[in-house]
């Protein structure tokens, strides 16, 4: 789990640091990365395209490094994925450098493709986890995601920042991206062990995605839960790739500004999900975590539009970042109880399916919403969430599942 945990920090760090860019990078008419005539909802569209193809390629990822782990090995599939992760941020730091958005999309699409090696992690972690001990470990993993993101978005907008250092521009963070992700590289070859005890000969194919969403929602066991985890999911990324537009524009954000608040809200997701989660995990099973989880996530969301100064919006953060730090390990290990042990990859691989295909719809259908009104993505991302609680209040399973052994 050390190792893991590391792992994934540092994978979590690299896309963290990219988290303040986006935003100011198409609305900063200074830059000069698209013509002077494009309008507000231009850019807004274009970014959200941009977001889009991140989510797009991970649909097709998520599933086939599933599988392909399952077929040749935790350890070869990370190590892979990792190499396309750096050469991504490669392709993105010298479409910034070169006035080139052609390369910026070829570069978020390959990291996009092989950010699908997350369902590896979880399936490395379900190989060496008991079902009790699923919602704390994958709690970890949140925790080094939030640790990420403490670390990651507060480096991302400092590094950003001319006023710093001379030069330091927009391309510097993915530059120090592909580094960290070079780290990694080499953390995984000398110390990630295999963790899979039989290899599976699974068939593999690009388009698999696309059958994972059918399984995913016919499956007559898991079917629910992955709706929940679509709506939650799909909910969620309103918020987090949006909401940069709304302190941009409401309070006058820069990079920096974004990446520290970024940054505060890792704090809380790590202390929830590396401490809080395991108290709560030995009282409750994951089904009952989440039923007052979503709720409160959902009106947390809705919190954030009452805040009239900037200093507001950190007393409201922090029930955001605790609510959804409970709601996502508690979501996947529920995926996971559900699931075979001899299919573990390939049922995480599902699950990361319908969370690309989540977070793949909101950039498109936000990019258009917040160029009519900045506060629509907040509302959807409550919607959204409310609806996840109010199926998951009809969700029946057997006793097992619902108490803890």
């Amino acid at each position: 789990m050390g190792v893991v945990f590391f792992t994934t920090f540092l994978d979590l760090l690299g896309v963290g640091i990219i988290i303040p860019i986006i935003a100011p990078l198409f609305l900063d008419a200074e830059h000069h990365l698209l013509p002077d005539h494009f309008s507000f909802r231009d850019r807004t569209m274009l970014m959200g395209l941009l977001i889009s193809s991140f989510s797009f390629m991970q649909f097709f990822g998520s599933s086939f490094l599933g599988a392909l782990s399952d077929r040749y090995g935790r350890k070869k599939v990370l190590f892979a994925s990792i190499a396309g992760t750096a050469l991504g941020y490669v392709i993105l730091a010298m479409g910034i450098e070169l006035g080139l958005p052609a390369l910026l999309f070829a570069g978020r699409m390959l990291n996009g493709f092989c950010a699908g090696n997350l369902a590896v992690i979880y399936s490395a972690i379900a190989d060496i986890s008991t079902p009790e001990q699923k919602s704390r470990n994958f709690g970890l993993v949140g925790a080094a995601f939030g640790i990420g993101f403490v670390i990651g978005p507060f480096m991302g907008g400092q590094l950003a920042d001319p006023k710093l250092v001379s030069w330091f521009n927009y391309a510097t963070p993915f530059w120090v991206a592909a580094i960290l992700s070079l780290v990694n590289l080499l953390l995984i070859a000398a110390r990630f062990s295999e963790t899979i005890g039989q290899k599976v000969n699974r068939s593999l194919n690009f388009t698999k995605g696309i059958a994972n969403l059918r399984t995913a929602f016919t499956h007559p066991q898991l079917r629910v839960v992955f709706l929940i985890s679509f709506l939650f999911i799909f909910g969620f990324t309103f918020f987090t790739q949006f909401i940069q537009v709304y302190l941009i524009e409401v309070f006058d954000y820069k990079q920096s500004d974004i990446g520290q608040l970024f940054a505060y809200m890792g704090i809380w997701i790590a202390l929830t999900q590396g401490g809080i989660i395991r108290p709560v995990s030995k009282r409750f099973a994951p089904l009952g975590v989440l039923r007052f989880s979503l709720i409160f996530l959902a009106v947390s969301m809705l919190g954030l539009l009452l805040p009239s100064v900037s200093w507001q919006l950190f007393l409201v953060l922090p029930f955001v970042s605790i609510f959804q730090g409970l709601t996502s390990p508690n979501i996947t290990a529920t995926v996971s109880n559900l699931a075979g042990n001899d299919i573990q990859g390939e049922i995480l691989g599902i699950n990361q399916s319908v969370s690309a295909f989540a977070q793949l719809l909101p950039p498109l259908i936000g990019g258009v919403l917040v160029g009519f009104d900045i506060r629509m993505p907040i509302f959807g991302s409550a919607f959204f969430i409310l609806i996840a609680w109010l199926v998951l209040q009809r969700l029946s399973v057997t006793n097992k599942t619902q108490t803890k052994p």
